[in-house]
């Protein structure tokens, strides 16, 4: 079994790869989409999307990060995928699945579902540009207005040489309303024999087993549930095992929210430093209710010393332990 963090475009940063990654049970990371349109990208675009770059291409805890390009121009995305592995990304994933509708409008992520030839065309002129060792993943959904396309698309993939799929499952119409259709993952073992991961409402290990079941899958990929309980990956390879763990209790959660925001103000703005934290507090109160206490208490500082102050205030008075 291997568990895989998603990439979610302004949300799993480095830095949150590198805390989630820091708690265990991750086997892979994929960065935040870099948008590829009309030109090679200058190494730096690289490094600021990806700064695993300059540790070998992993987080410091060691897991892999993959560099995950979105676009639809064949030729660019190339050789854009050439230059991150030049640069020294472990893997590169090539992202068929972002719903967004400026995205779309833009020739990038799901809509591209709709033309299985074009999906070949890409997968193909990156796979050539690639040196032979360097994996080349897709990430895709099952269909952009509906499904009708979804088993051409993962046969397009396979043929042009794809190393594995991640598979969303959902339509990009469906969006992220539940549920995920799990036993639609199960369509695409007919069409390859490609490795196929499994994404879409994993909230909890009992959600993993039921995916993997329905979908035969044993890889998942987790996202929000990872976000809303950062013990998740672990905690579902514990349940892998037969040896459940006991999840994580809000008092285990609080260091890692001062430790959060230390390493964000290590590569943001003070004034902005913040917000990655706010943001991650709306995850985990879903979970937590401790998290909707000390969300509404920070929501409108900026200063990093009065957020600081909160977070230790939290710790002190155990928010609510």
């Amino acid at each position: 079994m291997r568990i895989l963090l998603a990439p979610m475009e302004g949300v799993i940063d480095h830095t949150m790869r590198e805390m989630l990654t820091g708690l265990g049970g991750i086997d892979r990371c994929v960065t935040e989409f870099l948008r590829v349109s009309g030109q090679l990208l200058p190494p730096r675009v690289f490094h600021r999307i990806c700064p695993e770059l300059q540790q070998g291409g992993v987080t410091r805890h060691g897991t892999p990060v993959f560099l995950q390009l979105l676009g639809g121009e064949p030729q660019v995305l190339a050789e854009n995928a050439a230059r991150g592995a030049e640069l020294g990304a472990p893997g590169i994933d090539l992202n068929f699945g972002c719903p967004a509708k400026t995205v779309n409008r833009s020739d990038g992520g799901a809509i591209l579902l709709r033309e299985p030839g074009r999906v070949h065309a890409i997968t193909a002129a990156v796979r050539r540009a690639l040196p032979a060792a360097t994996p080349l993943t897709v990430k895709v959904r099952l269909g952009f207005d509906d499904r009708s396309t979804f088993t051409e698309v993962i046969s397009a993939i396979s043929d042009a040489g794809a190393s594995e799929i991640v598979i969303h499952a959902r339509t990009r119409r469906d969006g992220y309303r539940p549920p995920a259709y799990w036993g639609e993952i199960e369509r695409a073992r007919a069409c390859t024999e490609l490795p196929l991961v499994a994404n879409g409402e994993i909230w909890s290990p009992d959600d993993a087993v039921r995916c993997r079941e329905a979908s035969g899958s044993s890889d998942l990929m987790l996202g929000r549930g990872a976000l809303c309980r950062p013990d998740l990956p672990r905690l579902v390879r514990s349940v892998d095992r037969g040896d459940p763990l006991a999840p994580m209790a809000w008092s285990d959660v609080r260091p890692l929210l001062r430790h959060f925001f230390e390493l964000t103000l290590q590569g943001y703005d003070a004034r902005y430093a913040g917000n990655p934290l706010k943001q991650w507090l709306v995850y985990l109160r879903s979970y937590y209710p401790q998290g909707a206490v000390l969300f509404e208490s920070i929501k409108r500082l900026h200063d990093p010393a009065a957020i600081r102050a909160h977070l230790d205030g939290a710790d002190r008075q155990g928010i609510a332990a």
